[in-house]
């Protein structure tokens, strides 16, 4: 394998939280007085911030709304994060072969890196991953390429000899603007077809983790 590092998208790439987002978003409604939101509408902003994800699905983009929805969604959602969340086949033997292989791997995410940190080390994978950078620790979410830069820049790395892996066109974007290769994997809502049709570079498309486990060759 030609890379010095490998970095994940966690959401439709390594896991599955779907129960507890659908939750996080219906509660959320609920309160604000919103009609409930269907749960494939809101799979299908999953990779957004909960802002743009709440602005997608209602229109309103008015700051003390979008706010308003994190904050009732993170009170409904975050208890559920480490209960329901499951981690899609072949991550725990991916994560376990590029640390055998003595290659850094790391979770540039969205998602908070506490509830990160919590998920991972409950299904046993922390151990395999030398970083999470969550949104919380970005001024620019994703695909604004800070979070994954900063990761790169940390174990001294090149973006070229990098390879970042995830769902959507937000993370192809990210990968792109940050100088690195990049993997779709086909766990989430973006399809083949998404993903060869925007016109971002893509070293290889996975149907899942195991073929990304083997095109690595680990």
């Amino acid at each position: 394998m030609g890379f010095r590092g490998v970095f994940f998208d966690f959401d439709y790439t390594l896991g599955d939280a779907t129960d507890a987002i659908v939750a996080g978003f219906r509660y959320g409604f609920a309160q604000m007085g919103l009609a409930e939101p269907e749960r494939e509408a809101v799979r299908h902003t999953v990779g957004m911030t909960l802002e743009d994800g709440y602005t997608a699905l209602t229109g309103d983009n008015r700051p003390e709304q979008r706010a308003r929805f994190r904050q009732l969604y993170t009170e409904k959602a975050a208890p559920l994060q480490v209960e329901v969340t499951r981690l899609f086949p072949g991550a725990a033997e991916l994560l376990s072969a590029l640390k055998g292989a003595n290659i850094p791997a790391g979770v540039v995410s969205t998602k908070r890196t506490d509830t990160l940190t919590a998920v991972l080390e409950a299904r046993g994978v922390r151990q395999y991953l030398v970083s999470l950078t969550g949104g919380d620790k970005v001024d620019r979410p994703k695909p604004d390429p800070q979070g994954l830069l900063a990761a790169i820049q940390e174990l001294g790395l090149k973006p070229e000899e990098v390879l970042y892996c995830g769902d959507t066109l937000i993370d192809a974007e990210t990968a792109h603007r940050a100088g690195t290769h990049f993997c779709a994997v086909l766990n989430g809502t973006t399809t083949r077809q998404d993903f060869e049709a925007s016109g971002l570079p893509l070293d290889h498309v996975a149907e899942d983790l195991a073929d990304l486990k083997a095109w690595l060759g680990l």
